[in-house]
């Protein structure tokens, strides 16, 4: 009953983030919603087993993805900041105000991966997975991911109608998501 409540509150919360996305299919915010509504229910399927066996193998390979995200997401929203000039004017789709670059960021970690925040999450999510491995969570997992790789090929178009052949030729020398290999 309680993780219900929780996936019910957690998932209104995320509608209402959402809400200019969810307006807009097609826009690279509606399938991020989706993934982190798989993401959600993995949380919540994994939710008593969070402290669980604190020192297995799952637990500890969990506790290491969350950490790559939680660095991933730091170095990305901090690159996002100082070198992106997020401007509230750009509106080509529906955006939260720290996605409003003006500028294409290809330094720090932009400089090996195009899109480390939806990396963040991809890590995270197979995080939550690892707290207690399942089938229904290893659908979600995987179904969280596919989605998230749907939210960076639809940004990437959004990319290139805003910032043209400088973001063409930038992927041309990144990864997606991880330096070197994807």
């Amino acid at each position: 009953m309680q993780e219900a409540v929780i996936f019910i509150a957690a998932s209104l919360a995320l509608t209402y983030l959402s809400r200019d996305s969810l307006a807009n299919p097609g826009s690279h915010g509606f399938y991020r919603f989706f993934a982190w509504e798989c993401m959600l229910g993995i949380f919540v399927l994994n939710l008593r087993f969070w402290h669980a066996n604190t020192g297995s193998i799952f637990q500890t390979v969990s506790g290491l993805l969350f950490f790559i995200s939680l660095l991933l997401v730091l170095v990305s929203v901090i690159r996002l900041y100082l070198a992106g000039k997020p401007d509230s004017t750009r509106n080509d789709s529906p955006m939260f105000e720290f996605e409003k670059t003006t500028l294409l960021i290809t330094t720090g970690i932009y400089s090996y991966i195009r899109h480390p925040m939806y990396s963040s999450l991809i890590f995270l999510c197979w995080g939550l997975f690892f707290k207690n491995p399942s089938l229904p969570g290893s659908i979600l997992a995987v179904t969280a991911s596919c989605l998230l790789v749907v939210t960076a090929i639809t940004e990437e178009s959004e990319n290139i109608r805003y910032f043209g052949h400088k973001y063409h030729e930038y992927m041309k020398h990144t990864k997606m998501f991880v330096p070197f290999i994807l």
